[in-house]
């Protein structure tokens, strides 16, 4: 079974993508820490964020491993990610890697931009995350400040609507909900309250159980 979480930035995406991923016992990939990842040495090697060509070439030959987690994390690094993840030639150049981690025996999990319409179309559960931009500043800000990130919260819901006119507004795989994806806006739930919502779409999606044939019968296969 694959599951596919999309949404914008801070809409409780990832931390529900991780409980699903622990509920079902389901590999889980973060994409948007890709994004980030070609960011991180777009930034390391001092090129311009916007530089096509430059983030193809770091698309072919980066390695997932090299990458501190800490050092993908951040406002500043988010909003790198953002500029390069509008880019035709990075999308491209990461779609291999996100549908083979998809392809796994048993199923995934996975959260981001475009997992529904693009990465995993035929994810057998798909949802759309998503929250108001003051809901998702504060989440945001409460972040930042845990780890110790000063940053007024005005600037983060500018920041964050600016970044949901971009993702939203690109030509290559926009951010937008799958036809066939429920919306779960999250904007007055807690985090379990998210999960148990989300649990009951997908086993709603996935059908009931097939039925357990009376002993000793034979069911036929087609």
């Amino acid at each position: 079974m694959v599951i596919a979480v999309d949404g914008p930035a801070a809409s409780g995406k990832g931390t529900l993508a991780r409980r699903l991923s622990a509920h079902y016992g389901l590999p889980y990939l973060d994409t948007g820490l890709l994004y980030r990842m070609v960011a991180r040495a777009m930034l390391d090697a001092g090129h311009d964020l916007r530089d096509a060509a430059a983030a193809g070439d770091v698309v072919s030959r980066f390695d997932e491993g090299a990458f501190a987690e800490e050092a993908l994390r951040g406002r500043e690094i988010g909003e790198a990610a953002s500029v390069v993840a509008a880019m035709p030639a990075v999308r491209s150049g990461l779609i291999a890697r996100q549908r083979r981690f998809a392809a796994q025996p048993g199923g995934a999990v996975l959260d981001g931009r475009d997992i529904g319409t693009v990465i995993c179309p035929q994810a057998q559960a798909k949802l759309f995350v998503t929250a108001t931009p003051e809901v998702r500043a504060a989440r945001r800000h409460k972040e930042l400040a845990g780890r110790g990130e000063a940053a007024p919260f005005d600037g983060i819901l500018a920041d964050i609507r600016r970044r949901d006119a971009r993702d939203s507004g690109r030509s290559d795989a926009p951010l937008r909900a799958a036809e066939d994806a429920v919306v779960l806006d999250t904007s007055a739930m807690t985090v379990d309250e998210a999960l148990a919502a989300a649990i009951a779409i997908i086993e709603g999606r996935r059908g009931p159980a097939p039925a357990v044939p009376p002993h000793g019968a034979v069911t036929a296969r087609l």
